[in-house]
């Protein structure tokens, strides 16, 4: 039986038109999540949210207890995963405002917990992580988007960055030659995680900004915050289109 939750990232701190049911406290054996977990319904179906950041967005991204949200999510029968996160767009034709389901990661992380069994490894714990994404979530997410007349690109590279800051020019560069169509700082090693726990996972991914070194000026978060008000209602949009077809 599917049971789905939504993490909302920057610009997703709350979902409108969930009734809330119950709100989860849990402590997990890798620490306390981002935040209660809410459980609310929509359509007649059973969602839970996790806001990724916290409540407030406090958490940067390099503090965030991966290890513990993916783990408090299974823990309560969570079996697909839709991650929202807002990009920097690096291939041309992910323009601010656009909205984009990647379909591979360029891990650039460090320092981050990446296993559930750092503690207490054995072979059996490799994952195949060849396609980091769920196809079949995927392909419903791109059919949502469809069904609401929303244009959404169907695939690219996300480069995961460490953060909080935001890339310099020259690393953006490199990103581009390496394969990279957005950069973000929350995609890994949430992904990983999920696939440990056989959790089905894709992102939705809204770019707000051009990367470093791809536009004129400097990025400005008001810029950021003024792209994120109208992107983030279609992926609320697309959502809500999801939760219907299920």
């Amino acid at each position: 039986m599917t049971q789905l939750a939504i993490i909302g990232g920057t610009g997703l701190s709350a979902l409108n038109g969930l009734n809330i049911v119950e709100q989860h406290k849990i402590s997990t054996p890798f620490g306390l999540p981002s935040s209660d977990i809410l459980e609310g319904e929509l359509h007649g179906k059973t969602v839970l949210f996790l806001p990724r950041h916290g409540p407030k967005h406090t958490i940067p991204p390099h503090k965030i207890n991966y290890r513990a949200n993916i783990w408090a999510l299974h823990h309560l029968g969570v079996s697909h995963i839709i991650a929202v996160a807002a990009v920097g767009g690096i291939r041309q034709d992910l323009a601010p405002s656009s909205f984009v389901l990647p379909d591979q990661i360029i891990d650039y992380t460090y320092g981050r917990e990446q296993s559930f069994y750092s503690d207490d490894f054995c072979a059996e714990n490799h994952i195949d992580f060849s396609y980091p994404y769920d196809e079949r979530l995927r392909k419903d997410l791109l059919q949502a988007a469809l069904n609401q007349q929303i244009t959404i690109v169907d695939g690219g590279t996300y480069g995961a960055t460490q953060g909080p800051r935001l890339e310099s020019a020259a690393e953006i560069k490199r990103m581009a030659q390496d394969g990279c169509a957005m950069v973000g700082m929350t995609g890994m090693p949430e992904a990983a995680l999920a696939r440990e726990l056989n959790i089905a996972y894709a992102s939705c991914a809204l770019v707000v900004n051009w990367a470093a070194g791809l536009s004129d000026g400097l990025i400005t978060m008001t810029q950021i915050e003024q792209t994120l008000v109208g992107g983030m209602s279609q992926v609320k949009q697309v959502l809500d289109e999801f939760i219907r077809m299920q």
